[in-house]
This record gives structure tokens, C-alpha cells and sequence, in this order.
């Protein structure tokens, strides 16, 4: 049985006509809807689905350290980014999802732009759509321009109804 797409389902499959490079920046546009400090922080979205979600930054001036790097707050922004939105393409619309904790752990000087990835199994899939409220520990390896990993991140998501009994 599929499971039942959500509003920002719909709004992504409305985008699948587009060329690659202009579905990226549409999806950018729309989510900056949802989250506009997306776009002061100039995040993109390179690949997304209900199972995995890629986001990148680039290593510009506005979202710089004091060494020339990408801010640890932009870092953290990114991984947070990326679960977010992957959980945000499978939560009902009748639910309301939380960050319930974020982790991150700097382990070396990041070498220019920055990419996230974050996924989702099926089963925890299957618990969103099937779980009241819940959460679940989205797994997100953050790169770095050599490919290298300079932060380990540990994003917790929350889901409840949006109306209290």
C-alpha cells in the first residue's frame, strides 16, 4: 500500500516536468516559502524524495567564519536542514513535526562548499504515517568540497497532532 502524500509531496511533484538545474531552484524557491532564513543562508536543494534529501551551500562571504570557512552555525544549519525536510515529505499534514535535539560535533576545518545528505528508511517511513506521534534519529553525513567529513551530526525529529485533544 503506498502511503499518502502529504502537501509538500504534492507541491515537489509538481516540479518533476522541469530540467534538473531548474527543478533545484524551484524546490529551493518553494521550500524558502515554508523557512525564508533558507534563503538569506542561500541553501539548495540538489536531490529530493521521501527517503533522501541533498542540500548544499556554498563557501561565500555572507556565511563565513572568521578564517575564511563556512560558519559552524551554517554547518549545523545545513544538517538540520536536510532531516528537516526529509521528514517534513513524509509527516501527515495533520501532524506537526519538531526538532527534538540536534547534535554536532566539529571535527576539522571544513575545506569549501558543503553538501548534506540525509535518508530515511522504510520503516521509518512507515512509522510516520502510521504512528500518532513519534520520532526518529535521521542519519545525515555532511561533506566538505574534498569529501571529507568535518562535522558528525545527530538530528532527533519529532512528530505529534497538530490539534490537542
Amino acid at each position: 500500500m503506498e502511503q499518502q502524500k502529504n502537501s509538500m509531496c504534492r507541491m515537489v511533484d509538481k516540479t518533476a516536468a522541469l530540467p534538473g538545474g531548474l527543478r533545484s531552484w524551484a524546490i529551493t524557491k518553494l521550500f524558502g516559502n515554508f523557512v525564508p532564513f533558507l534563503g538569506t543562508a542561500g541553501l539548495r536543494f540538489d536531490e529530493v524524495s521521501r527517503e533522501r534529501m541533498v542540500v548544499s551551500i556554498r563557501n561565500r562571504k555572507k556565511v563565513q567564519n572568521h578564517i575564511k570557512g563556512l560558519h559552524a552555525a551554517a554547518m549545523a544549519l545545513l544538517a538540520e536542514t536536510a532531516t528537516g525536510f526529509v521528514v517534513g515529505m513524509n509527516v501527515p499534514d495533520d501532524k506537526l513535526m519538531l526538532l527534538k535535539s540536534m547534535k554536532v560535533e566539529y571535527l576539522k576545518r571544513a575545506q569549501g562548499d558543503m553538501k548534506a545528505v540525509a535518508t530515511l528508511d522504510r520503516a521509518q517511513v512507515g512509522r510516520m504515517a502510521t504512528e500518532e506521534k513519534g520520532d526518529v534519529l535521521v542519519d545525515v553525513v555532511v561533506t566538505d568540497e574534498s569529501g571529507e567529513s568535518p562535522i558528525r551530526c545527530e538530528m532527533v525529529w519529532a512528530w505529534v497532532p497538530k490539534k490537542r485533544n
